[in-house]
């Protein structure tokens, strides 16, 4: 992907709305590691993703400052609900306002704790299940909610490319070894259907068999 033609599939899709501009760009001036925010992109097809999908409950695990959270909601209808979980509580004041200055806020519910945690107290019945949390626990994170989620339900994980380094042998960091571990359990696991998109930093597209 060359940055002319990133920018050329930029200009071909659907604009970023004004709020997530805003977002996009107080992410980058006031937090570390601003390259989490899944931008214009991946934001349209997290929007469309869950167009298709029709959820009424959305589960996402890693906040960081909400972009996602904001594109997952604008893709649901009326009378839904979006459960997201933050570990850092540093980000709560960042991200509840940029939440509150969106048309999106009745749908969000942000929840700021360790996911294993959190997640049991939200009940089952997920139909839609978004994990961009801490790289090492992303197999957990799978096993935990997987039996969760809605017979015909999606789970969709994103970095599951990690820079490369699922595919280079010389790679040991306990990140790199975390979605490695990951890859090959939704791999080898015959209750679900998956596809591994090359966007971005890779996105794998998970489908719980009825």
């Amino acid at each position: 992907m060359t940055e002319e033609l990133e920018q050329y599939i930029l200009s071909h899709i659907d604009p970023e709305p004004a709020y997530l501009a805003r977002l996009n760009r107080d992410t980058h001036v006031s937090c570390l590691y601003a390259n989490m925010c899944s931008g214009h992109l991946q934001g349209r097809m997290l929007k469309m993703f869950t167009r298709m999908i029709k959820p009424r409950r959305v589960l996402e695990l890693g906040t960081f400052t909400g972009y996602s959270a904001l594109c997952l909601a604008e893709g649901m209808g009326d009378d839904t609900e979006l459960h997201t979980v933050e570990i850092n509580d540093e980000l709560q004041d960042f991200i509840e306002a940029h939440f509150a200055e969106s048309p999106l806020r009745d749908r969000i519910h942000l929840h700021i704790g360790d996911a294993p945690e959190v997640i049991p107290a939200l009940g089952a019945g997920w139909d839609l299940v978004f994990i961009d949390a801490n790289k090492r626990n992303y197999a957990d994170y799978y096993r935990l909610v997987l039996p969760m989620v809605n017979p015909g339900g999606f789970i969709i994980a994103d970095n599951t490319l990690w820079y490369g380094k699922v595919a280079d042998p010389s790679a040991h960091d306990a990140q790199t070894a975390g979605i490695l571990e990951f890859n090959d359990c939704v791999a080898s696991d015959p209750s679900v259907e998956k596809v591994m998109i090359p966007l971005r930093d890779g996105l794998t597209v998970i489908y719980k068999k009825p």
